[in-house]
Formats: structure tokens, C-alpha cells, sequence
């Protein structure tokens, strides 16, 4: 048999490739670390017990849609990330935005506040602790993303584990948002952001050892 024929003849038996794996991959990975970050928040912090009459504040879901739109923008950076050959392009911008606007309302906040009340709408009642329960609910979906972004065989394995860090760094915070008593955009946009740069920070160091193929 020729080397032609015994090719094709190998290719024929060869299955086809599913093209929605990589998508299912990335869904099964972020609901199951959302989930557990969820039960995680209502088990160890609890949902805050004013949340029907916080629900009516539109401050509310604007740190909320602040939270959720990092997500979905850290999402599509990292579905570009990891796979071979995809540039993130235009995505880069897209995440920042939200980053921006959060900043835009810290500025604007501040410029109208009195004098002498900005720094405790910055700092809040839990700065301290905010960070840290942040990155902690965010641990679910950083090892998920991280065996889902695995599986698609990255060739920028630090790059790519800093969006699987930023991606979980804003589902945990977007399961916080039902705990957090803070509503004041200074407080949000300020430990917010630190708090889901705390596992983006993890995934750069551990991206070339847990990405590697």
C-alpha cells in the first residue's frame, strides 16, 4: 500500500471532531466553580439579611453588573488564551472597560462627597477581610477554568492562567455581592478589583506548571 493511500485510509477511520467540546468544556468548568462559590458564600458568610430591600438600590446591581461583566469579558479573554493561534485582539479593551467605568464612579462619588467622608468611602467597614474572602470564593472556579483551559493545550501558559485568575477572581466576586453590606462605588472599585487581582496574581505563577502540555 502507498503512503498516500495508507493516510487517507487512516483519516477516513477517523472520527469527527466535535466542535462544541471546547465551549461545553468552558460552561461545565465556570457553572461548577460559580455554583460552589455560591454555596460556599451562603455556608460560611451568608446571604445579607437586608438582600430584599438591597435589591431595590441601583447601586446594587451596578456593582453587581460591574462584577458580572469583568466575568464575561475574562471569559472571552480567556477562550482566546487558550487556544493555539487566537489572538485576543479587541477583548483586551473589553475588559477593561468595565475596570474604567468602576473608576469613573469612584471619581465622580468622591468629587461630590463632603470633605472629610473620603476616605471612609473607600476604605467602607470590611476592607480589610474583602480581598481575602474575594480570592477565597473564587478558588472553585480558578481550579475548574484551570482543567478546562488545560484541556485546549495554551501556548501562553502565564498569560493564560492570569485570565483563568481573573475570570474566577470576578465569579467569586459576583457570589460576594450577595454577602457584601458595602455599596459605595470608592469601596467596590477599589477592593473589588484587588480582590479578583489576588488569584490573577496565582494564575501568572502557576500557569506554566498547571497549563502545560
Amino acid at each position: 500500500m502507498k503512503t498516500d493511500d495508507f493516510i487517507a485510509l487512516l483519516a477516513a477511520q477517523t472520527p469527527p471532531v466535535d466542535q462544541h467540546a471546547p465551549a461545553r468544556r468552558f460552561a461545565l468548568a465556570w457553572i461548577a466553580g460559580f455554583v460552589v462559590a455560591l454555596l460556599l458564600m451562603v455556608l460560611l458568610l451568608g446571604v445579607r439579611p437586608d438582600i430584599e430591600d438591597a435589591v431595590r438600590m441601583p447601586t446594587f446591581w451596578f456593582r453587581l453588573c460591574y462584577a458580572g461583566a469583568i466575568a464575561a469579558a475574562a471569559l472571552w479573554v480567556t477562550a482566546r488564551l487558550a487556544r493555539p493561534g487566537v489572538r485576543v485582539g479587541g477583548a483586551w479593551a473589553v475588559l477593561a472597560t468595565p475596570v474604567a467605568l468602576g473608576w469613573v464612579a469612584m471619581g465622580w462619588v468622591l468629587a461630590h462627597a463632603a470633605p472629610g467622608t473620603h476616605l471612609p468611602l473607600i476604605l467602607g467597614h470590611t476592607w480589610r477581610v474583602c480581598p481575602i474572602l474575594i480570592a477565597t470564593l473564587a478558588m472553585p472556579a480558578f481550579v475548574a477554568m484551570l482543567w478546562a483551559v488545560r484541556g485546549m493545550a495554551p501556548v501562553r501558559p502565564r498569560l493564560a492562567g492570569a485570565a483563568v485568575g481573573l475570570l474566577a477572581g470576578a465569579t467569586g466576586t459576583v457570589a460576594y455581592c450577595l454577602h457584601c453590606p458595602e455599596m459605595a462605588p470608592p469601596f467596590w472599585s477599589t477592593w473589588y478589583l484587588l480582590g479578583m487581582l489576588i488569584p490573577a496574581a496565582l494564575g501568572t505563577l502557576v500557569g506554566p506548571r498547571a497549563l502545560r502540555w
